[in-house]
């Protein structure tokens, strides 16, 4: 019986034990993979082979993770499984960079060392072994943020002092700049010149379905079937009629409004925000208690008062997870918009795609991922802090 207690007591952190044994696995994969240049398919390097020296270090958060999986998941023992999985990760980030190094050094100048399939495991496992913990730790969304932040950090410094500056996703980047920071603005600025009008002409239609049945259906009707065009199909079917309104009136091709470039890009990524965006209104609306309104009635409030003091600010906090996933949406979809010279991340990604150079593909997915955690992130604290308030 003690021993069957013993072992269920061990078995209780299930999702780390999990997590580890897929990290072990991990050690299977080729951990860095080395080509003649970034165009070949490069050669698996293993883990194993390169723990020697300075590298048994990474034995030590490796056996810390095995001893906090057999325990039970505690709150006491959730900020040392972070703080191992942080360890870990920029020990992972440390020494591809340092192999990276001496490859350099070996090999020719046009070679290149990628992260292999292990490493990326890897470092993904630390990151979810990580959050994990943090979510154990506090329910607070600002808090989980920071923490996660916390946890990226030493693997941030690491990028940024140079460590891994010879890895070719690294190199990709200092040979494109230039290139990488305009796109960076271009995509900043489709999310931008997306949201506002989005939400000038959202807001007021979502209004107007809560509050009038009649003019529900057919508006939630309209927006489902623009939902269900591909997005490649929309663009297309866009080109034509703003060609021709910029033929037709010059003014607007002054204004930058023709059949290819951001215009179309922009018109449909609106047309497609517009579904989530007016649900979303309409369900705050529809959540705000009918014994508040009656009450805000009964002290003398007029229909626009009531709307502005009361309806709208019970609604917020499902309004604006509507608000958050057609950002994180309109950051994903703006990829797929540089196919008709929108710009933008995804010109770096279909560039990678045509020269078949994997680290270029990755240089363009890599940054929408991180602008759509951060901008999720953000709003989900918003969100808590406003449910916090009411």
């Amino acid at each position: 019986m003690e021993r069957g207690s013993a072992l269920i007591i061990a078995l209780k952190n299930r999702v780390l034990l999990t997590l580890f044994i897929m990290l072990l696995a991990a050690f299977s994969l080729p951990f860095l993979s080395y080509a003649p240049n970034r165009l070949l398919s490069g050669k698996g390097i293993s883990l194993i082979s390169l723990l020697h020296g300075p590298a048994l270090w990474l034995l030590l958060p490796l056996s810390a993770l095995a001893v906090l999986s057999l325990l039970a998941p505690l709150r006491r023992w959730a900020l040392f499984t972070a703080l191992t999985a942080s360890i870990l990760l920029a020990m992972i980030f440390w020494l591809s960079g340092d192999a990276a190094q001496q490859l350099a050094l070996q090999g020719a100048p046009l070679a290149r060392t990628s992260w292999g399939s292990g490493c990326w495991l890897m470092a993904a496992l630390c990151g979810l072994i990580a959050a994990d913990a943090i979510t154990r730790i506090t329910p607070s969304h600002l808090w989980r943020m920071l923490g996660n932040l916390l946890v990226m950090l030493p693997a941030l410094l690491l990028l940024f002092s140079g460590q891994l500056d010879q890895l070719s996703l690294l190199k990709e980047y200092h040979n494109r700049q230039e290139v990488f920071d305009a796109a960076l603005l271009q995509h900043l600025s489709i999310l931008l010149a997306t949201m506002l009008p989005a939400l000038l002409i959202g807001v007021p239609l979502g209004v107007l379905c809560y509050r009038s049945e009649r003019w529900q259906t057919p508006i939630f009707s309209t927006l489902n079937i623009i939902q269900t065009v591909p997005s490649i199909a929309l663009f297309g079917l866009l080109i034509a009629p703003l060609a021709g309104l910029a033929a037709a009136w010059p003014w607007l091709a002054k204004l930058g409004i023709s059949g290819i470039g951001m215009a179309p890009a922009i018109v449909a990524l609106v047309l497609y925000a517009l579904l989530p965006l007016v649900r979303s209104v309409v369900a705050g609306l529809q959540s705000v208690p009918a014994s508040v309104i009656e009450s805000a009635s009964g002290m003398g409030m007029t229909r626009g008062q009531l709307f502005l003091r009361v309806q709208l600010p019970l609604a917020l906090p499902l309004f604006l997870t509507g608000v958050r996933i057609l950002a994180v949406q309109t950051l994903g979809m703006a990829v797929v918009a540089a196919l008709i010279g929108a710009g933008g991340f995804g010109a770096i990604v279909f560039q990678g795609l045509l020269s078949s150079a994997l680290d270029l593909v990755l240089l363009g997915v890599l940054p929408v991922i991180a602008m759509a955690v951060i901008v999720d992130s953000l709003f989900k604290c918003i969100i808590s802090l406003l449910e916090v308030t009411h």
